[in-house]
């Protein structure tokens, strides 16, 4: 995936549950008991309702089809102006920052770099209880030590971690339920991404596609943590249909010939192929499917040792959410030598077909700086949109001196997800603009150890810069974009009240006319702000918030707050 910048190595009903008093009891990971009382139980039906709760915040990306619309009004584009802090919360990590707060009955869950899990008062920003993971002996990870964030189901909230556990807490104390390893650390795997949970499953992936591990989506029974099934995303036959094109019709300058030799003479690459799944799932509820994509194969430069389209990387999948059975798939990039792998989350939408007709779509927003527009029903390709990012001299091949390409290696849109308004047909999405040059080196397989096979770095002295792009997906046409002074990572939230939100490593979190890309309104953080926002309502107020914990990719400043608004009365 990506390395850092000089070496580039979610109103149906409202739920008004009684929160009763009580303290518990702290358990030798917890520092501070519960002061908040009984959590009620998160069931899958208010799971299932989640996209019209404005007063929770039960998903990562705020529902199960990842849509980041947050349904609530209160906030809008005439009250913006007397939005204020209303708290912040400083965590004992002052470390890059990727979490996306889960907020549920008012109590608020975040979690930070070396896999730290909070419970806060969602009105008071006041701690609850605090859990820090004893690590093993062994980890191994790309791009930060972060997290980003939890799954919350019954009485329990879930999380992955940088040793490739996945571990259930009791949401009410913090204290440890089970936890379960999902692969082994030594070889490379490792979590980041936080899990996501339907009808008794918690889903997770795992990363670690600069390491020559073996891709996987796994689910775990959300009591007992033991494993329901197993989707590897490398198959043993990963060479696919040799594909010269890749998804919006460019030459990618493949030498077919000698990839199949290679493949004849060395075999499938598949068990040290990569293909990790860095980012959630999105859940259709009404077929029982699940779609996510897949990152960069390994090593991520050289080509040679792995050779084919390298399936499933680089790929939107759907599996089967009961048995993990292989639905379909969508390839974007096939044989991927420059890591512009597919990792910011799909949404579920409606989306117009080619003919007019509205069918069930999903959206995706590449590091190629397009948002791809997909049929559900079989993953095919409905159309791209236009570029948001410089296009420049793609696709070349990467020399051993160096060769400049733009995007470079970071996207376009890296691991931020997107956020829609579906009464605009709108999507979201940040950009960086990063020119870099590709270096190719032969390199074995090393055994587990970081395997970039070359680097990918920045050119020092060309300018770089971000954007906010806002993208009509029923016809792939740019509506708005907005430069920012740096590149963009983190992510974004759409709002019934007409905003988007979205913060830069500057330390600024703005929020824009979602129709017309006007700034409304900015605050100034102490770190980069490079966290998606969430948003969520307490006693009649609405309130944002976000992590401010800066970057390790773009070495932004770090930081350690989780920062709340809402409007001054």
């Amino acid at each position: 995936m990506r390395i850092q910048l000089k070496t580039i190595s979610a109103f149906s009903a409202v739920f008004a549950f009684a929160l009763s008093t009580g303290i518990a009891n702290a358990g030798e990971e917890v520092s501070g008991g519960s002061l908040y009382g009984d959590m009620q139980t998160v069931t899958q039906d208010m799971l299932d309702k989640a996209a019209g709760d404005a007063n929770n915040f039960l998903h990562t990306n705020g529902n199960y089809d990842q849509t980041r619309y947050y349904p609530a009004e209160q906030i809008n584009r005439e009250t913006i102006k007397n939005l204020t802090r209303a708290w912040v919360f400083k965590t004992e990590i002052k470390e890059s920052m990727e979490t996306s707060p889960i907020v549920v009955n008012g109590v608020m869950y975040v979690t930070t770099s070396f896999n730290h899990v909070y419970a806060l008062n969602a009105k008071t920003g006041k701690q609850l209880w605090h859990y820090k993971h004893e690590m093993g002996p062994i980890t191994t990870y790309c791009c930060g030590p972060n997290n980003r964030g939890v799954a919350a189901h019954g009485n329990m909230v879930y999380f992955g971690t940088l040793d490739a556990k996945l571990v259930a807490l009791n949401a009410k104390t913090g204290k440890k339920a089970w936890e379960t390893q999902i692969a082994d650390p030594e070889l490379g795997y490792s979590e980041t991404m936080a899990p996501t949970a339907v009808d008794g499953k918690i889903l997770i992936g795992t990363n670690g596609g600069e390491y020559g591990i073996r891709g996987f989506v796994k689910a775990y029974d959300a009591n007992t943590g033991d494993l329901l099934w197993t989707f590897h995303t490398t198959p043993e036959n990963s060479a696919g249909v040799w594909a010269e094109n890749d998804a919006t019709g460019r030459y990618m300058h493949r030498d077919i010939a000698a990839e199949k030799a290679a493949l004849k003479k060395s075999g499938d690459p598949y068990k040290t192929l990569g293909g990790g799944v860095w980012q959630n799932m999105a859940i259709d509820r009404d077929n029982g499917r699940v779609y996510f994509v897949v990152g960069n194969p390994s090593p991520d430069l050289y080509g040679a040792i792995r050779p084919g389209d390298n399936l499933y990387t680089n790929s939107l999948v759907s599996v089967d959410l009961n048995s993990g059975q292989y639905i379909c798939h969508f390839q974007y990039i096939a044989h991927d030598v420059w890591d512009l792998d597919a990792v910011s989350p799909p949404i579920l939408t409606s989306v117009a077909d080619t003919d007019g007709s509205m069918v069930k779509g999903v959206l995706h927003g590449g590091k190629t700086g397009y948002v791809y527009a997909h049929r559900a029903s079989d993953c095919s390709l409905i159309r791209f949109s236009e570029p948001m990012v410089s296009q420049e001299n793609r696709w070349v091949l990467p020399t051993a001196e160096g060769a400049r390409m733009l995007p470079g290696a970071n996207g376009g849109v890296e691991w931020s997800p997107m956020a829609i308004d579906p009464h605009q047909g709108l999507t979201y999405a940040i950009n960086l603009h990063q020119p870099m040059t590709y270096h190719v080196e032969e390199t074995p397989y090393p055994g587990g150890k970081l395997w970039l096979g070359g680097a990918f770095k920045v050119i020092p002295d060309e300018e770089q810069w971000g954007n906010v792009s806002a993208v009509d997906y029923h016809t792939g046409a740019i509506k708005w974009k907005v430069k920012t002074q740096q590149p963009m990572i983190g992510g974004i939230l759409a709002t019934g009240g007409g905003l988007v939100f979205t913060g830069e490593g500057n330390g600024l979190f703005k929020a824009y006319n979602s129709s017309t890309g006007e700034l409304m309104w900015q605050d100034k953080a102490k770190a980069g702000v490079n966290a998606p926002p969430s948003s969520y309502n307490v006693d009649g107020d609405q309130y944002i918030v976000v992590g401010a914990g800066g970057n390790v990719q773009l070495n932004y400043t770090r930081g350690n707050e989780i920062i709340a608004y809402k409007l001054k009365k």
